[in-house]
């Protein structure tokens, strides 16, 4: 009787221990269920501990708060894009913390509210159970004292250059109205960012702002998750669903790639746009919703309207506020910031945050053209953090399409004629003064290393 006399003292003081601590915590098995969780969860999510307990992660929390996709999953394990689940799940089979900030909009009783969390994730062996402890402070407050804009970034843009300065003050100009906004530009060029900027200076800034991606889904399930279904409406069907489109009711409606529409689905969502009105799958009655629509594009949308692929009717309806966002390459003055920002994020997630750039790197990064732009930027430093096992982040870490192609197989130097003065002096000096050696390094010929000085030579 004393063994279960101190195994409830232990199990109480336990409770006692996790509901005195400042933040949340919350354990979530391999199996992907929550088997603890105190008191500061309760208050944050509005849920109590008998409504978690045991249950499947979606169960327990997907029902009240919205993931990136701004949707609830109704799945027992919650969907596998929700950032708490994956970064609890990723935990799992680490050694070391998992640590990010998470934004999510929180329902509680019926009130949708925007929380910012500092989350770290720990692995923690129970016994011959393995477990994914969650801290989840909310910071929520902290950003209400930080200016929206700095000297540096407009709702998460960096906007340095003049190019990007004038686009943010497009955005204010557009975001207090109604009206429906096209967003073009190239791929990796921060189109949901701007969507995003437009939404927050918005009015409708206090409700949902929901995506969707046109060219992620296929046509069969696109229609339920632009208009929702109902239980039955078809196979798998097994219970009624909201879409996006009644997600975003009082709020933003984003969506990406629209370009990627089917003939038929452009007809229904044109219907929508007209009237507000639309059909769950499987229902023949009309909700009425009160939706902004952003869309964006990475092709040329009224050349695909002189082309016969993208109804001109549909293509008024969106292009009321045409919005450009200008390629990396056209806007220089922010590489910099940019490379910096990456840097900071990623360095903050590996407690890295001592490791900078070398001016030799980022003179590489000034003279490349980023074909796939701030996307692009973000992967080679994530890339350059890996390999760099120091404090600064040298030419040699970045990878050899920064300054190379390989065209049939052979690396060469993306443009002779352009080769780097501060790259190369830094591959003499690391391989002291060996040329064969540096213009392996530098990957580019012999031939080209001497022409560079030949040229510099003459020129001095």
């Amino acid at each position: 009787m004393s063994n279960i006399s101190n195994a409830f003292k232990k199990e109480n003081l336990a409770g006692e221990v996790l509901n005195a601590l400042p933040c949340g915590i919350l354990v979530i098995n391999k199996d992907g269920k929550v088997v603890r969780l105190n008191n500061v969860i309760e208050h944050i999510f509005g849920v109590t501990n008998a409504d978690v307990i045991g249950n499947g992660f979606g169960q327990a929390l997907c029902c009240v708060y919205s993931c990136d996709d701004n949707q609830t999953c109704g799945t027992s394990d919650g969907c596998s894009d929700c950032e708490i689940r994956r970064l609890a799940m990723t935990a799992l089979y680490s050694k070391h913390k998992k640590k990010r900030r998470v934004s999510l909009q929180v329902n509680i009783n019926s009130h949708i509210k925007d929380i910012t969390f500092l989350m770290c994730a720990s692995p923690f062996q129970f016994g011959n159970e393995r477990l994914s402890i969650l801290t989840i402070e909310d910071i929520t407050h902290l950003k209400s004292i930080l200016p929206q804009q700095s000297q540096e970034g407009f709702w998460g843009i960096v906007c340095g250059d003049p190019e990007m300065k004038a686009l943010c003050e497009t955005v204010k100009q557009i975001a207090p109205t109604n009206a429906p906004v096209l967003i073009q530009g190239e791929s990796g060029t921060g189109k949901e960012l701007v969507a995003l900027a437009i939404h927050k200076e918005s009015r409708r800034a206090h409700s949902r702002f929901v995506t969707v991606n046109c060219g992620a889904l296929p046509e069969g399930l696109l229609e339920s998750e632009l208009f929702g279904h109902v239980k039955g409406a078809f196979t798998g069907a097994l219970y009624d669903k909201k879409g996006r489109f009644e997600l975003a009711d009082g709020g933003t409606l984003f969506l990406d790639e629209v370009a990627e529409l089917s003939s038929d689905m452009q007809v229904k969502f044109l219907r929508v746009l007209q009237d507000g009105g639309f059909e769950r799958v499987g229902t023949t009655h009309t909700q009425q919703v009160d939706v902004r629509v952003i869309s964006a594009t990475n092709i040329n949308l009224e050349k695909a309207v002189a082309d016969s692929q993208f109804r001109k009717d549909l293509y008024y309806r969106l292009c009321v506020m045409p919005v450009t966002v200008p390629p990396l390459r056209a806007r220089r003055g922010d590489i910099e910031l940019l490379a910096k920002h990456f840097l900071k994020e990623f360095g903050q997630e590996s407690y890295r945050s001592n490791v900078k750039l070398s001016q030799p790197t980022l003179s590489i990064f000034q003279k490349y053209d980023w074909p796939g732009n701030c996307r692009e930027l973000q992967n080679v430093i994530q890339y350059a953090l890996v390999k760099c096992q120091g404090d600064t982040i040298e030419p040699e870490h970045l990878p050899a399409t920064l300054y190379s192609n390989g065209e049939n197989g052979v690396v060469r130097h993306r443009q002779a004629s352009k080769i780097d003065e501060d790259a190369v002096l830094w591959a003499v000096q690391k391989t002291g003064g060996n040329k064969r050696r540096a213009a392996e390094l530098l990957g580019v010929s012999r031939s080209t290393l001497y022409r560079f000085f030949d040229r510099r030579r003459r020129q001095s």
